[in-house]
């Protein structure tokens, strides 16, 4: 079985690049911000499936580049899903929890309500409609926090900043998952694997780590590990204004993922444990 990845450099695409039977391509054959030259790698490919890993995420700049945004994360992935379904091959879509609003304290259901705070949001919102609307054998996957030894991330900037400072401030109202970038890739893989066979597995799911924690809460566990004595003291996301709103909930139920496709929730801990090795940053 041959899975397309659309996407090279980033965090989920380059862990899915060390998969079998996995190509990855990347902007020079995959330009998202002309659909049409995405349309001809998939037909010219013909895979067995295809992942999109490929995505607009700088969420503040998005404020400033919705078109953009909307061009890269929504009328692309519609046209990857709609190629997919005329050719009928499974496609698994990454998206995210910013297409909530972040209201409230229980764990977001895959059929819950949506109502993105910012552009980035409504961008993957609008690609979700897309792909649905496609009508092919899919899986959108909702994702958070994603983190790796890969590009930039939270981990990354963490190691640095702690190694550079004895204290730091970090909101501690905004809790989520990390989701390690290995874990969502094996998901995906997973995912497009059993949608080959089960076509009837199609829909939303969620991906996120667990336990759900505090971006505050989850520095300490980064700079413990790594052996770094920097002190967090925590601050609401009030006092660290961003162009883009983040959402203040992002906890994710993950039970169908689960159940459907026998794909469980990754320990972040242990995952965390993982990437500070790879990084040589384990005390």
């Amino acid at each position: 079985m041959s899975i397309l990845v659309i996407g090279k450099t980033g965090q989920v695409a380059q862990e899915l690049a060390k998969l079998p039977e996995v190509i990855c391509i990347g902007r020079d054959e995959a330009d998202l911000t002309a659909p049409e030259q995405v349309s001809h790698a998939i037909h010219a490919y013909t895979p067995s499936a295809v992942i999109n890993a490929a995505a607009y995420t700088a969420v503040d700049k998005a404020e400033e580049e919705e078109a953009l945004a909307t061009l890269i994360n929504g009328d692309a992935p519609g046209v990857m899903a709609r190629d997919c379904a005329v050719l009928g091959i499974p496609f698994v879509h990454i998206s995210t929890d910013y297409v909530f609003d972040g209201g409230g304290t229980q764990p977001w259901q895959p059929d819950a309500a949506t109502g993105p705070l910012g552009a980035y949001g409504r961008s993957k919102q609008a690609g979700e409609e897309k792909v649905r609307a496609a009508g092919g054998a899919h899986a959108i996957l909702r994702t958070s926090w994603v983190v790796s030894a890969h590009g930039n991330n939270f981990v990354k900037t963490m190691l640095r900043l702690g190694a550079e400072r004895d204290a730091l401030n970090v909101v501690a109202d905004q809790i989520g998952g990390p989701t390690p970038a290995k874990d969502i890739a094996l998901a995906c893989h997973g995912m497009a694997q059993q949608l080959n066979q089960s076509p009837d597995k199609a829909g939303t799911y969620h991906f996120a780590g667990a336990p759900a924690c505090s971006w505050a809460d989850f520095a300490r566990a980064i700079f413990d590990q790594a052996g770094l004595s920097c002190a967090v003291s925590d601050i609401p996301s009030t006092a660290y204004p961003t162009p883009a709103r983040r959402p203040l909930n992002s906890r994710m139920d993950c039970t169908t993922t689960k159940t459907v496709f026998g794909i469980k929730r990754p320990d972040w801990r242990a995952s965390l444990t993982e990437i500070l090795n790879e990084l040589g940053a384990v005390k």
